[in-house]
Order: C-alpha cells, then sequence, then structure tokens
C-alpha cells in the first residue's frame, strides 16, 4: 500500500551523517514491503554487508526511531517491528497466524475515531490502530 520513502534522503534531510553500512540499513528498510524486526533486517543487510553487526543494526535502528525516519511496532508478535515512518496515515491489520501485516486506510473508521475524540472532549492530533485477526477462509467460514 505505501508509497516506497527514500530512507536515505531523509537522513540527509535531517543532517544525520550517513556511514556505508548505515546506508546498507537504509536501502533495506526503504526496499522493504514487510514490518521486519531487527534480526530480520540484520540478515538482509549482512546479505549486502557481512560486515554489518547486529549491534550495529539495533544502534542505527534506534537512531533512525529518535529521527522520525522510521516507526516502531509492536503488533503481539514479541518483536518490535519496524516501518519508514509513512508521510499518509494507515492502520494495520495483523493475521495472527502467519505473522502479516496489511496496511489499510478506512474514511468511515477515521471520521469514526475523530467524532469519538470530540464527544470525549479531545481535538484527535495522532492515533494507532492494529487490528488483529484470523483469515475467514482459514476458518472454514
Amino acid at each position: 500500500m505505501s508509497q516506497p520513502i527514500d530512507i536515505e534522503a531523509l537522513c540527509a534531510e535531517r543532517g544525520l551523517r550517513i556511514t556505508e553500512q548505515r546506508r546498507v540499513i537504509a536501502k533495506v528498510l526503504s526496499e522493504s514491503t514487510d514490518h521486519p524486526d531487527v534480526e530480520k533486517l540484520h540478515e538482509r543487510a549482512t546479505a549486502i554487508d557481512p560486515g554489518i553487526s547486529i549491534a550495529t543494526v539495533y544502534r542505527t535502528v534506534r537512531l533512525f526511531e529518535e529521527a522520525g525516519i522510521l516507526d516502531r511496532h509492536d503488533f503481539g508478535d514479541g518483536r518490535a517491528r519496524y516501518e519508514a515512518a509513512p508521510e499518509a496515515h494507515h492502520d494495520h491489520m495483523i493475521d495472527v497466524e502467519t505473522g502479516a501485516v496489511i496496511e489499510f486506510v478506512d474514511p468511515e473508521l477515521e471520521s469514526l475515531q475523530k467524532q469519538i475524540a470530540e464527544k470525549l472532549g479531545f481535538r484527535l492530533v495522532d492515533h494507532r490502530m492494529e487490528l488483529f485477526g484470523v483469515k475467514l477462509d482459514r476458518e472454514g467460514n
């Protein structure tokens, strides 16, 4: 759903020094169509540069997250998972059996969330929604 985001360009915009190893990690993140955890990022990065340590991946992910370049998610599987901070808001549907993450936008749902906030006396400034489910065709329906 999301357009690829050039993480290396975002680093330059935010004044982050981009080492060769950070460049590789940024490239892997930019090309990810899933929401990888640090171990998966390390696996993909070392396929490009075997000298990248898991500690470097952890430090780089933390740096990118602190700079607002990455969003961290907890999809209930005990692992922090990452995606480039999207330009446009979206929510997530997580398949609890496979771990697949589906991004979606529902204008009706967005409107309802805004109405709920207003009813409670708030102006909604941000939110995250993560739905967890099992595919209907796997339940025999």
